[in-house]
């Protein structure tokens, strides 16, 4: 008895030194992380963790428009490799839009069509688009306006030339380190701690801006920060006025936030459904117009769809390039595999939500899972679409 007592008063001691050391080392959002997702049977971020935060809403629109149905809707069966990988994967949402209308929809492990799950990533194309209306509401200048101006940190070195369209094309040249799985990682205290600010406002420049493409989500929050500054918004407002409402989405959207009222982590972690995601994709492929009325300018759209660095194809500005049996393929990408993929040619939308995904095995910037659905999709439509006239 005295030796078990001995070990739970050496326990305490070690445990209560343990967590003086986190706070003493600045490293105390690593307890919050561990109550999130260990406590919680995870060892990342996962799609329900919004629950677990707090959240600014994304209003729904007074005036929802929900998307027609084609006349053979869910007529077609999912492959059987589509539906394998789905199990495989985890998928909880698989959406295909042709022609403007939902063509085949299949929901999982409980979800439907208005259940909420963390976008991650694809966050970022909807920063991007907000960067667009702020320039084409006339609060922020050009893409080439300097992240100086709206936070005199960079004003010094070789911060002193990066611009907002360098956030948005992923070449700030910040230090940070993209690691999703290391606890010690900026990207994963970015995610957990209560105080977001001077963790974003710290950042240092380590190489030139605008030459080249290094993916760091860093910049995504500063540039938000950005257009909070420019606006005099909080983004999800912001969001909520310049497209939530406009393009009829039929839910309120939740959007992470560090602390109560702090700010949102605008790199990830929007929470809605696969049908609202995939307005973000039409709005695109309609070359920003929504209802036949331009609410984001035709020539951001643009940019934003092709690579703005020669060596570095799969990105413009916000969003991920591609192609797929030379047709032209943009897309919305987020961690675990949240995609919102687009094929202009074919005017297809695709979205898949779930809670893993197949990284690369050949070196490509795309995941393997992201060309089967491609694939599968295709099959499921050969009889749907016009021969291929390349």
């Amino acid at each position: 008895m005295k030796k078990l007592k001995k070990f739970l008063v050496g326990l305490l001691i070690f445990i209560g030194v343990l967590i003086l050391s986190l706070y003493i080392f600045k490293k105390d959002y690593l307890l919050r992380a561990v109550r999130v997702t260990y406590f919680n049977g995870h060892t990342t971020a996962f799609l329900d963790d919004y629950k677990y935060f707090d959240n600014r809403i994304i209003q729904k629109s007074n005036q929802p428009q929900p998307w027609n149905l084609a006349k053979d809707y869910n007529q077609t069966k999912p492959t059987d490799r589509l539906e394998q990988l789905h199990k495989e994967m985890g998928t909880v949402a698989f959406l295909i839009i042709k022609n403007d209308s939902i063509w085949n929809e299949n929901y999982y492990d409980n979800y439907g069509n208005d259940s909420k799950s963390n976008s991650f990533s694809m966050a970022k194309s909807i920063v991007s688009a907000s960067l667009g209306k702020a320039i084409m509401d006339g609060k922020i200048k050009s893409l080439d306006q300097k992240v100086g101006d709206f936070f005199p940190e960079f004003k010094k070195g070789k911060s002193a030339q990066m611009t907002v369209g360098d956030l948005a094309s992923m070449s700030s040249g910040l230090d940070w380190d993209e690691s999703y799985y290391d606890p010690f990682s900026i990207t994963t205290q970015a995610y957990f701690d209560e105080n977001l600010t001077p963790v974003i406002l710290g950042l240092k420049s380590i190489e030139e801006p605008g030459k080249v493409y290094k993916y760091l989500s860093g910049n995504t929050q500063l540039l938000a920060m950005c257009i909070e500054k420019a606006t005099g918004k909080n983004l999800a407002d912001y969001v909520s006025e310049s497209f939530w409402k406009p393009m009829g989405a039929q839910s309120d959207a939740f959007w992470q936030t560090d602390r109560e009222n702090g700010i949102v982590k605008a790199y990830c972690c929007i929470a809605s459904n696969a049908r609202d995601f995939a307005r973000f994709g039409k709005l695109y492929l309609q070359h920003g117009k929504w209802n036949g009325k331009a609410i984001l300018d035709s020539t951001f759209v643009a940019k934003s769809l092709i690579p703005r660095f020669k060596d570095s194809p799969q990105y413009g500005y916000g969003w991920w390039l591609s192609n797929f049996k030379n047709k032209k393929v943009f897309y919305m990408r987020g961690h675990l595999g949240q995609y919102v993929i687009v094929v202009p040619e074919d005017d297809l939308i695709i979205v898949r939500l779930g809670n893993h995904d197949k990284p690369s095995t050949n070196g490509s910037p795309h995941s393997d899972d992201f060309y089967v659905y491609l694939e599968e999709t295709y099959k499921m439509l050969q009889q749907e679409l016009p021969p291929n006239k390349n």
